[in-house]
């Protein structure tokens, strides 16, 4: 028997709660410092929990997770699926973004989300910025993305080419860094796999990123490699306030703004 909508919404925010908690404990274990939580609630319905920690070796990180509801505007519900005669939605996911003060150790950027309109779907993806790219870094990045895609019987090169195609600076002419995979409105009516792939690509991700800044946190750098990642940094604000979705969808819907924008860098520079 197929499951219930209002299960699987607790399903997966349950889930989304249980990641963050486990993402906090992994990154908390590399550093010094400890997260600070704050929880919001949005005006039209729900709310969320920012996690931020500003440390010595992730400069800075959240990990932040949201369960909002309400009506779309009626502007931008005309690009969303299932909502040609409600404005009501639903949604609930997580976001993380890390930034390094190690400029040989790539920003990492996660979220999946489930998404209930008339319809309902999950969407997400992760990426690497690397200030400095390294072929150990990306090769391992993306086979360990290719076995969890397959794993599901997804098709990871279609995805990866949605990433390299999302994460494109238009006005640059230039990608944003090494990509990773992007999907959305996956619903194949096969959500047990889904939800199974959901979980594995956000396991994948809190392993990958603990084992790859472990591995890189004392590398030694230059003022050189300084300048490359506060230029880095300048192209990350520039896509995220540009082109990002999941911004947009934030602002749209009267989200946090404090959590929509935790992605922004701690510091970055125009030259």
């Amino acid at each position: 028997m197929s499951l219930k909508l209002e299960d699987k919404k607790k399903l997966t925010s349950e889930w989304f709660q249980d990641l963050q908690n486990q993402m906090i404990n992994s990154f908390e274990s590399l550093d010094t410092k400890k997260f600070e939580k704050k929880s919001w609630e949005r005006p039209g319905g729900g709310g969320g929990t920012m996690a931020v920690m500003k440390g010595d070796v992730f400069e800075k990180v959240g990990v932040n997770i949201s369960v909002v509801h309400g009506k779309f505007t009626n502007e931008f519900k005309k690009k969303i699926p299932g909502t040609e005669s409600s404005a009501d939605f639903w949604a609930a996911g997580i976001s993380v973004v890390a930034h390094m003060k190690n400029p040989k150790i790539a920003a990492a950027h996660f979220n999946t989300r489930f998404i209930a309109t008339e319809k309902s779907w999950f969407g997400g993806g992760c990426d690497l910025t690397p200030a400095i790219p390294e072929d150990e870094e990306t090769q391992s990045f993306h086979s360990g993305l290719e076995k969890t895609c397959n794993s599901s019987s997804y098709d990871y090169q279609k995805w990866k080419k949605e990433c390299d195609e999302y994460f494109y600076l238009k006005h640059r002419k230039e990608p944003r860094g090494v990509g990773g995979i992007f999907f959305d409105y996956l619903n194949e009516d096969k959500f047990d796999n889904e939800f199974d792939f959901i979980k594995n690509l956000g396991l994948y991700f809190k392993n990958f990123v603990h084992d790859n800044v472990e591995r890189k946190k004392d590398s030694p750098y230059s003022e050189e490699d300084m300048s490359k990642l506060m230029h880095k940094r300048s192209r990350y604000v520039e896509f995220n306030l540009l082109y990002d979705r999941g911004t947009l969808f934030g602002l749209k819907t009267d989200g946090n703004v404090d959590a929509i924008l935790m992605s922004m860098p701690p510091r970055a520079e125009w030259n």
